[in-house]
Parts: structure tokens; sequence; C-alpha cells
């Protein structure tokens, strides 16, 4: 296509806070910066100039300035950010006091409740004083096991306005996989839910609950909350509801606690799909900066806006939503199945709370148009101007059915980054068209290249995505890794004091970004890297094929392209289908990506986040173990790739 399937009008651009940073920028550098280009290798050539003009343009609140902002830049690992500066994550997500509505709840059974700044300032209050009632102090761990509602980012602002670490996975996450990562960090309070709706479901999280509290010994707090009206307190011992727990008549004062820009926030933890999950702990001063960056500059996020991504407490992307508090934006808070229900349901959910921003994955895009839903002729979207989208790769039919069947009117945003950073290197701009299967630029401040094997940058080709220079929402560390051995070994290894992210890309002629899939997933096919993400692309094309899952099989000395899919139902897959999917990826890609085998299957298994597992696939395939089942939405599916008779021939 040698046209952009949008592009942002003049006059939008002028109203948007990414071309008002340009404009002080220029006023205050005597630069020209004609275009976006060249704004973003300002920002990448002059890193402490820039990330010091984005705290101010964002008004961070602190109190104390830093003194250096920026310190060994040469040794990724050793730069420092902000050095002498006070802040607190906290107050800066509470600092507009106001009867705007701060968040919207929704559950899948169709509850819905509100809050507004100052009742949300209230209930932080509350909590905050409850937990330093029980001893918590800065550095002790409180964790979520809970879903998305208001309780939970309640309960993360208490937590962090201390100066406490808050850490969060999803209450469908089974018992070894809590284990395995509440073991590691030994919380010292507990927030949990009774249960929660899933696909028309009530599910009880009391026996995990249970299981929790007898197995971590630290634990000195357990405090519930009632999601699905079926709370048994008596059921787990110790517990306080989160009721009792901010019932009183008197506020009490909501203390910040000044800490330094690099104080521990949260300990985020990776897939865990081949061995146990590493604990990822971010500092409050990067992340705050990185979010409100990528919030206000390149989503355009405006106070009064209403921001929804669809997410559980298990992805960092509901790390994301949450600063959107910062920004005066209405949160809406969604928990449950997105296709309960009926495929339209979040569709509905967003004409009725008129969202402005709507955040989702590219699985969910994907299978909205396999389930035959045009909303731009079923549903008013007047409000909505940016969807984001996230998590994999979105094919080029995926941007074409968003301008066709949704709105031909919004900047579509893919995104991508990951937990690591807990942001994106490459992402959105509603200054820039939109090309179909491109995200449209890399992040201020964000040195992104894609490298050769000799670390040298390259253009329209494929390649390593690194990160050249450092950003302050890095890691500051790994949990349990006091040497940093760990920490350097995930990000390092590959190029000496160069971020290597682990993604697979390819930087366009429009200088935007195509991220072909994940490097270790990687296929290799008489000695060619393949990208999974060009053959999914070519399969989506086809209406009988709901899902896929591409890998690499060792065979006679060489690695030969293996291809899963799930069909409708009714269907089977016949010679012809085979032979049509053959020809497709043949004539769309190469002759190496087109897959030996085809193999029909009932499922395709995914992370709890809806990733596909392409690694834990590839070694149930050749016999291995998998050493973490538990972070599947769906472990059982693994067994359908066990022995499978096509696969010996």
């Amino acid at each position: 296509m040698n046209k952009p399937l949008w592009q942002p009008d003049p006059e939008q651009i002028k109203k948007t806070q990414l071309y008002r940073f340009t404009q002080e920028v220029r006023a205050e550098t005597g630069l020209e910066l004609e275009n976006y280009q060249q704004l973003h290798q300002w920002s990448v050539q002059n890193s402490a100039l820039f990330w010091s003009k984005l705290w101010q343009f964002t008004g961070v609140l602190c109190s104390s300035p830093s003194k250096q902002v920026l310190a060994r830049a040469d040794r990724f690992q050793e730069t420092t950010w902000f050095e002498g500066a006070r802040l607190n994550f906290a107050e800066n997500l509470l600092r507009h006091r106001s009867e705007k509505t701060a968040l919207i709840s929704r559950l899948e059974n169709g509850q819905r409740r509100t809050l507004s700044y100052s009742q949300l300032y209230g209930q932080v209050a509350r909590v905050s004083a409850a937990l330093r009632r029980a001893g918590v102090v800065e550095g002790d761990r409180v964790a979520g096991f809970m879903p998305n509602v208001a309780e939970t980012v309640v309960a993360m602002l208490a937590t962090t306005s201390i100066g406490a670490i808050w850490s969060s996975c999803s209450p469908d996450f089974g018992i070894d996989g809590v284990m395995d990562r509440f073991g590691q960090i030994q919380p010292k309070v507990l927030f949990c839910s009774d249960g929660y709706f899933y696909n028309g479901q009530v599910h009880s999280s009391l026996p995990t609950v249970r299981q929790i509290t007898d197995r971590i010994s630290g634990i000195e707090l357990v405090v519930l909350v009632e999601v699905t009206g079926k709370t048994d307190p008596q059921g787990v011992p110790g517990s306080v509801t989160f009721s009792e727990l901010i019932a009183g008549q008197e506020e009490p004062d909501l203390v910040f606690e000044q800490l330094p820009f690099d104080h521990p926030l949260y300990i985020m933890y990776s897939s865990g799909t081949t061995g146990v999950p590493k604990c990822i702990v971010h500092g409050a001063g990067g992340t705050l900066l990185q979010q409100l960056k990528e919030q206000q500059l390149h989503v355009d996020v405006r106070p009064g806006d209403v921001l929804f991504y669809f997410t559980t407490c298990g992805w960092m992307m509901w790390n994301w939503l949450v600063a959107g508090l910062a920004s005066e934006a209405t949160l809406l808070l969604f928990d449950g199945s997105p296709f309960y229900p009926e495929p339209k349901s979040l569709m509905d959910m967003a004409e009725q709370e008129q969202v402005s921003i709507f955040g989702t994955s590219a699985k969910y895009i994907a299978s909205l148009e396999k389930s035959y839903v045009v909303p731009r002729e079923t549903h008013n979207l007047e409000n909505l101007r940016t969807l984001l989208s996230t998590g994999s790769p979105l094919s080029h039919e995926s941007y074409e059915y968003v301008y066709r069947d949704i709105k031909p009117d919004l900047c579509l945003s893919s995104i991508s980054g990951g937990t690591d950073i807990i942001s994106c290197f490459v992402l959105g701009n509603p200054c820039l068209p939109v090309w179909p299967g491109e995200i449209q630029c890399p992040g201020l401040g964000m040195a992104v290249e894609i490298w050769d094997e000799n670390g040298d940058a390259v253009e329209q080709t494929k390649g390593e995505l690194v990160c050249t220079i450092p950003f302050p929402s890095a890691p500051i560390y790994f949990w349990n890794d006091p040497g940093g051995e760990k920490y350097h070994a995930a990000y390092f290894e590959t190029f000496a004091d160069v971020w290597a992210h682990g993604d697979y890309g390819e930087v366009t002629e429009h200088q935007g970004m195509i991220i072909h899939g994940r490097s270790d997933a990687v296929l290799n096919p008489q000695g060619v890297r393949i990208g999974t993400a060009e053959i999914y692309r070519q399969v989506e094309r086809f209406e009988s094929v709901l899902d896929s899952i591409c890998i690499g099989q060792n065979w006679q000395n060489d690695v030969r392209v293996v291809l899963f899919v799930v069909l409708r139902d009714g269907l089977s897959l016949s010679p012809e289908l085979q032979q049509e999917i053959r020809q497709v990826i043949r004539r769309e890609t190469t002759p190496r990506h087109v897959p030996a085998k085809i193999i029909a299957v009932a499922e395709i298994p995914r992370t709890i986040s809806g990733k596909i597992v392409e690694l834990a696939v590839r070694k149930v395939v050749h016999g291995e173990p998998v050493l973490n089942t538990d972070a599947l939405a769906n472990p059982h599916a693994l067994k359908l790739y066990e022995n499978l008779s096509e696969l010996q021939y």
C-alpha cells in the first residue's frame, strides 16, 4: 500500500500535547525540529536534557529537586537518574482531588461502581493508615491476588504512599504459579478477593488463598475483598474484609513518604514458562516518568479522557493503565471474559462509557474480526479516537479490519515493549500517519535500533531490537540477584552495555517498526532466520482458521517449519486447505516460510496474559520437559502436542 490508512488532520496535530512539547523544545533550544524523527534524534542525543524537560512538562511532584539528572551513562547497569530528587509515586497519581470520576469498575456480571478522585483519595488514606498500623514500612512487600477492580488500585496506591513495594497477579493463577512469584518476595500483607467472574461462571479464590497463607509464613495481614458476594471470612484465618479496613468516621491524613527516584515501586515477573519467573524490580521515578511520557505525548491522554485497557492484574498493562490517574483521566476497569456474553461485549461497554482510548491485545482484534463483529455499523463510538494494541504483532489484516469495520477516523497505535521495562520501546504517535502492519515510531528518549549479528545497525532488514543508551524505566535490579548476574544475562550478554530486548524486528521505510516475533522463537530452516509473525499474518487471512502457532522442529540435521491450526467447528484440515495455506505463504513470503507439516489441534496454549507459548510447544514436540506450566491459562493444551504421529515422518 502506497498510502497510509490514517493521517492526522493538521489542526488535530496542533491540539496534541506532543505538538506543544515540540514547540517548547524548539523555543528553548533554538532548533528547527521540523518532524518527529528530528525530535526523537534530539531526545536520544541529549538524554539528560530530554528527561529533565519531560519532568518539567509533565509536572512531576517532588519535595527535593535532583542534583544530577544522569550519571554513569556509559555503563548501562550502573546508570543513575535524578540523584537527590525525593518524590512519591502515589502522590503523583493522586494529585487531583475533585468530584470528577477517577475509576469506573465493571464486572462481567454487570456490576458497575464508580469512585471520584476525592473518594479515591479518602479510601487510599484509610488503607494506608491501616497498613501503617499493621507495621508496614518502606521496602516491605504487599501482594495482591486480585481481579481488576477498584480495591486493587486503592491497595496499590496505599502501599506505595508508604514506600512499600506492590506486586500482583490475577486470581486465575494456580497455587504453584502464585508461590513461584509471591513465594520469592515474601509479602507482609496479602490483598485477595473471595473470587471472580469469568465466562458466565463464579470462581472461588478462597481455597488458593488458604494455601497461600499456609505456605508463606511472613504474611501478617490478609485483606479480603468482597467481589462475588460469597465471602466466607471464617475460611481465611486472621483475615479482615476490605470494608472493615476502611470503616470509620474520620478520614486520616494521607502521608506520602518522600523517597529517592530509584526507590523500589513494583515487583513484576517474567512469563515463567521456561522456569521459575524472574522477579523484576522497578523504581518509582523511572516508572512514573516513562509512563507519563507515553500517555501524555504518545497517546495524548488528556484530563477527562475515559482510558480503558483490557488487562488483568498479572500483566504490566494494568500498571501502565493506573498511571492514567496522574493525567486526570477516568480509568475504566473491567474484569471478566472479553467475549461474554457475546463477542461485542467490550464494544458495548466502550459505547456506554464513552471510551476515548481503548486498549487491548492483537489477539482480541483478530478474534473480533473472526466473530464477524462490525462496530462501525452497530455502535456509536464517536468518542473513540485512539485504539491501542499490544501482546503480539498486529497483522496487516487487523489494521485493515480496524479502519474498515471499527472506525475510519482514529489513531491505531500498535505498541511494543514489555514487563522488563514496564513501558514501550516503540509505540504510537498522534501526529504521524498509520501504515498497515507498522508500529508508528520509537519512543522519545529510547535509542531503538535493529542490529545484525555483527552489531551493526540495519534498516529494512530483520535483526535484533536493541536500545543503545540507558533509559530511566530499566529495572533497578532483580530480586534475589545481589551480584546482578541474572540481570546482566537477561539483557546484556548479546551486546556489551547495549540492551538486547529479545525481539526480532525491522525498521521500515517510514521509520516505523515491524516486530516479527520473539528472537528466541525465530525459525532457522536451512540456516535462514524467519520471524513467526510473518507466517501468522498469512494464516490469519483464512476464515476457516481461528488460531495458530508455529514452531521449528529439529529434522534430519536441519529445522523444518511446523504449523498448528485451530479450525472453526465442523471443519477439517483437508488436503485442499493445507495446499491453499502453503500456496499463500509461499506467494506472500518465501519458499522457506512454507510449513513442512500443518496439523489441526483443538487448542493453542497461552499465558494468562494471552500470549502464545512457542517455546513451550517446541519443548513438548521434542520430548523435553516444560518446567513451569502454572504460567499458562490452559496448561492442559500442551498435552495435545505430545507424541503426535504426524510429526514422526
